[in-house]
């Protein structure tokens, strides 16, 4: 059978370290990569199957810091203008 010739890439510590792109390239392409140490294997990467990654919904910041902080949550703005009046009153 043809599979018993083709051979899975390897990679050593040093080149995940430094030459990660190429390795990026070949899991786009779909490959499996043996990671050794010491001519050992300590790791395999492989790609993940397309439609696979959820997407994970980001919180809503803002609420959560009223609802923490109630009234004592500032605009950007309102920092703003109260960082010039710091500013202002060292000044003079």
């Amino acid at each position: 059978m043809w599979t018993y010739f083709v051979r899975m890439k390897t990679a050593t510590l040093r080149e995940l370290r430094n030459e990660f792109p190429k390795l990026e390239a070949w899991l786009g392409e779909g490959e499996q990569i043996c990671i050794e140490k010491r001519g050992q294997p300590i790791a395999m990467l492989t790609p993940v199957a397309a439609g696979t990654v959820k997407k994970v919904p980001m919180p809503d910041f803002m609420a959560r810091m009223k609802e923490t902080w109630c009234e004592r949550v500032f605009s950007e703005e309102e920092v703003k203008a109260m960082r010039e009046a710091e500013l202002e009153g060292e000044e003079g």
